[in-house]
């Protein structure tokens, strides 16, 4: 589709169709706004088509995020509730499982800190861990259940959530990547495209990974980085994973700035019956080449979780780029360095389960409503004003 440049004004053009833009979109055009979604390809065409779908409670540190996304999972069971079995939406629960005394000792800590911040999780002893997963490694210890974590199929959620935004009056358009900013004065009042320029009062950038590249074009530093992951799927097999199950050492990976590769164990099934094996984490740039030495800690780790799996056919992997923040937080909300520019990415692993949340208290915002939750912690001015030279090999920004 194409759009002249005397195109009628939006309230807000949303730059990018993956899972937090079309969650924006869909609640800004449940707001009443007026909504234009970009996207240089289709939706969940970048990182939300490479990644789990994971809506993880149990991985949280204390704080901001894990204040978003208990509000994330308010979104998730209450508006969008009626909507839960077009993204194939499994309450199923996780489980951390310990395998060293240490591990042990660790997860125990952090249960009882957990728990005092009104999280659910309910501790696994040997037996009750093996009556949960018959299947686990008779190496593990103990474990932890967390009945809230869940999960979703991202492309169907980036899929459905904008068809039911255009239904709520939003247009979308595809194929059509942003090449700079419209002004007026000091503020940004729309986009120059790849198809025409597209006026709006806001512009909101929730182009993932590339979040930090289309930001340089206004001017202002979202340090956004691309952090490699991969995931193997097997061939479908009966109910063999009955919830998400992964090592204790994945809290400490998810948390850590290291940018070497990191591998803990993710296993879990899926409706369809193949079974999804995770995770890798490494900053690499953008170098999509597959790496040997991830795809074989994947399947070291999983055996070492499951043994069955070591009979078990592997059909395919895929892989593709979380968008990782410095200091762990994502970025969301107005940007004061460059007025009537939004963002909503660096959510690196959690984006998937964050993105309604993220969607809605955006709405809210652009909507001049107080968000249900304050923006504060993730304000994008925290990175200061210059834009900083990315060193990493560069892929066009995906919106």
């Amino acid at each position: 589709m194409s759009a002249p440049s005397n195109a009628a004004v939006s309230d807000i053009v949303v730059i990018g169709a993956g899972v937090i833009g079309a969650a924006t979109a869909y609640f800004a055009a449940r707001e009443g706004l007026s909504v234009t979604v970009l996207d240089k390809g289709l939706p969940a065409s970048g990182t939300s088509s490479a990644c789990e779908g994971n809506i993880l409670v149990s991985d949280k540190e204390l704080g901001p995020e894990l204040e978003l996304t208990r509000y994330s999972l308010g979104v998730w069971h209450g508006d969008l509730a009626e909507h839960r079995h077009l993204w194939e939406f499994e309450a199923k629960g996780g489980i951390i499982v310990a395998s060293r005394e240490s591990s042990l000792a660790s997860l125990h800590r952090v249960m009882a800190v957990q728990k005092g911040f009104g999280v659910a999780v309910e501790e696994l002893d040997p037996d009750a861990l093996r009556a949960a997963e018959p299947n686990i490694s008779p190496d593990a210890l103990g474990g932890a259940f967390y009945p809230e974590d869940c999960q979703v199929q991202p492309m169907l959620v980036a899929a459905h959530l904008v068809r039911l935004a255009v239904a709520a009056g939003a247009r979308f358009h595809a194929d059509t990547t942003v090449t700079g900013f419209l002004r007026s004065g000091e503020r940004i009042a729309g986009v120059r495209t790849t198809r025409g320029e597209f006026s709006a009062s806001s512009v909101v950038n929730c182009t993932g990974t590339w979040a930090g590249e289309l930001a340089a074009l206004a001017g202002v530093d979202v340090p956004v980085m691309p952090r490699r992951g991969f995931v193997m799927v097997t061939e479908p097999l009966p109910p063999m994973v009955h919830h998400k199950v992964y090592a204790a050492e994945y809290i400490d990976n998810v948390g850590s700035s290291d940018a070497g590769l990191q591998a803990s164990p993710v296993v879990e099934g899926t409706p369809s019956g193949t079974i999804l094996i995770g995770s890798t984490r490494e900053r690499v740039g953008f170098d999509r080449t597959v790496s040997t030495d991830a795809l074989r800690l994947l399947a070291r780790n999983a055996v070492g979780l499951f043994p069955f799996l070591a009979a078990v056919k592997a059909i395919r992997h895929y892989h593709g780029f979380r968008p990782y923040c410095p200091d762990h937080l994502p970025v969301i909300g107005p940007d004061e360095r460059a007025p009537g520019l939004w963002h909503a990415a660096g959510h690196e692993g959690a984006g998937i389960g964050l993105s309604v949340g993220t969607g809605k208290l955006l709405a809210q915002a652009l909507a001049g409503r107080e968000p249900d939750l304050d923006l504060t912690p993730f304000a994008p001015a925290r990175f200061g004003t210059a834009p900083k030279d990315q060193s990493a090999p560069r892929e066009e920004a995906s919106a």
